[in-house]
């Protein structure tokens, strides 16, 4: 794609020493400064992936920009050169949305990262694009308001890159995906320009881009500033541990509580494999022995949450349920809570290196799919674990895998391709919340038909009609999928994640 042609695809060279190249880099440390311009390999190297490390892609410059128009002039000298350049926040994404699939420019936001302002009276936050999404919850921490959106990488995932993939976790059930939350943007477009989409009031007339460029994945611009909504905290909360003997008893109980019209405020799953790695990681008390536990909250008024827990515990047990327990003070509902989100980190315990899926099946059919994962581990030669949003359907099975070796890389490309085709074939989607990057792009036209594609393209095209901006990503090519330029993780070499 790009003209001026800075280092092949999978070259760990130092960039050219001469010519258009070097030209781009002397105006970058004029604009930056040296030490925000990164060049050499070694400093390089940490941007070859994100959290999806089958694929890896080195950029030919990695840049830091700490305001707004730093971002525009990057992408003008970008555009002057014509340079692909492709936006990252933390790198906790898990389909490649942040691989610089073409080369070129990342532009790294991460220095970006201020809580301009909290506004509670009309309940809203300023934030730009690097915040991290635990730090404004920790700001927000006895104010009676909270930002909803809690993704499981909470503690390291920048609310840019929430952003960009709409993402998700365990409290969407009931208070809805990142999209729900965002007010307002402020985008340096493809093209240089800088474009404010929505605001700060709740409601903007005309056509809701706001909405459009949330999910966009980094393809439509540069996120330079969000305008959040602030949630009015519960007054009461009961979390409870439910523990099954099997899988299926705790998803048909997940069912069940659906089906009484209860919408808890979060509804998790951890089978065996993770329930060991995370006691061994928190020592909760968790038991070793059971197949399946569910954590479940519901919050509100302190007037008849007590019943709701009541009636979910009546469920459960009418479900097989051997155990429910109740979080007796906010101190283990804090703990319950730790062992959910940090339950990816504690997963190092049982393999050197995992890829996590995110496919959708409707709740009804959460037996079937975790029936053919089951299928699909033992054909493949792999172990798979699960820890899922089981509220929505939205599951994520947990490949285990040594990256080291490239037969077991294969394998786990092909079981995790079959698993979102049956996701398909059972009524659901490929994504619930990671987005589609570069992993996924095989499935779209499964998903979509020629025209809905191509009017996705032409909405793409407006936005970024050079298509410099994140190149090959979320929507197949003519040329096919888009990850032809990218090498799977060579072995001998650890991911940095």
């Amino acid at each position: 794609m790009s003209s001026t042609a800075i280092s092949p695809a999978s070259d760990t060279r130092t960039p050219p020493t001469a010519g258009p190249a070097t030209e781009l880099v002397s105006r970058l440390h004029s604009l930056l400064g040296e030490s925000s311009v990164l060049t050499s390999p070694d400093e390089r190297l940490v941007y070859e992936c994100d959290g999806y490390i089958v694929e890896k892609k080195l950029p030919d410059i990695v840049v830091f920009p700490s305001t707004t128009q730093h971002v525009v002039e990057i992408v003008r000298l970008c555009n002057q050169y014509d340079v692909p350049f492709v936006p990252r926040g933390a790198g906790t994404s898990l389909a490649g949305g942040t691989l610089p699939v073409g080369g070129g420019v990342m532009i790294c936001l991460t220095r970006m990262r201020e809580i301009e302002e909290i506004n509670l009276r009309d309940r809203y936050a300023v934030v730009q694009p690097g915040a991290v999404n635990v730090h404004l919850t920790q700001r927000l921490k006895g104010t009676g308001f909270h930002y909803a959106p809690d993704p499981s990488s909470q503690g390291a995932c920048t609310i840019g890159g929430n952003v960009a993939t709409n993402a998700g976790g365990p409290h969407t059930l009931k208070y809805g995906v990142t999209v729900n939350h965002v007010l307002g943007i402020e985008v340096v477009l493809p093209t240089g320009e800088i474009a404010l989409l929505g605001g700060p009031s709740e409601e903007s007339p005309g056509y809701d881009l706001t909405g459009l460029f949330v999910g966009s994945e980094g393809t439509f611009g540069v996120c330079t500033r969000i305008w959040l909504k602030l949630t009015r905290d519960p007054v009461s909360y009961r979390t409870m541990l439910g523990i099954f003997e099997t899988v299926t008893q705790a998803t048909e109980a997940i069912s069940g509580i659906i089906a009484a019209g209860i919408i808890p405020a979060a509804l998790e799953m951890m089978d065996q494999g993770i329930i060991g790695a995370v006691e061994q990681a928190f020592h909760f008390g968790f038991p070793l022995d059971a197949g399946a536990i569910l954590l479940i909250e519901v919050d509100g008024l302190e007037a008849g949450i007590d019943a709701e827990a009541g009636r979910i515990e009546k469920i459960c047990f009418h479900h097989g349920a051997r155990e429910v327990r109740r979080a007796q003070s906010q101190q283990e509902r804090l703990l319950l809570w730790k062992c959910r989100k940090q339950a990816f980190g504690a997963i190092g315990r049982l393999a050197p290196s995992f890829c996590t899926q995110d496919g959708v099946v409707p709740r009804t059919r959460l037996p079937d799919i975790l029936a053919s994962i089951q299928e699909i581990e033992k054909r493949h030669g792999l172990r798979i674990v699960n820890v899922f949003h089981a509220g929505d359907g939205n599951i994520h099975p947990i490949l285990l895998f040594d990256e080291r070796d490239e037969d077991q890389i294969r394998r786990v490309i092909l079981a995790g391709d079959e698993i979102l085709t049956r996701c398909l074939e059972l009524g659901g989607s490929v994504t619930g919340e990671h987005g589609i990057g570069v992993e996924k792009i095989s499935f779209m036209d499964k998903l979509f038909t020629p025209v809905d594609l191509e009017v996705m393209g032409d909405v793409r095209h407006v936005f970024n009609p050079e298509g410099r901006c994140s190149p090959k990503k979320l929507l197949p090519t003519s040329a096919g999928c888009a990850n032809e330029h990218i090498h799977r993780a060579k072995p001998g070499r650890r991911a940095a994640m």
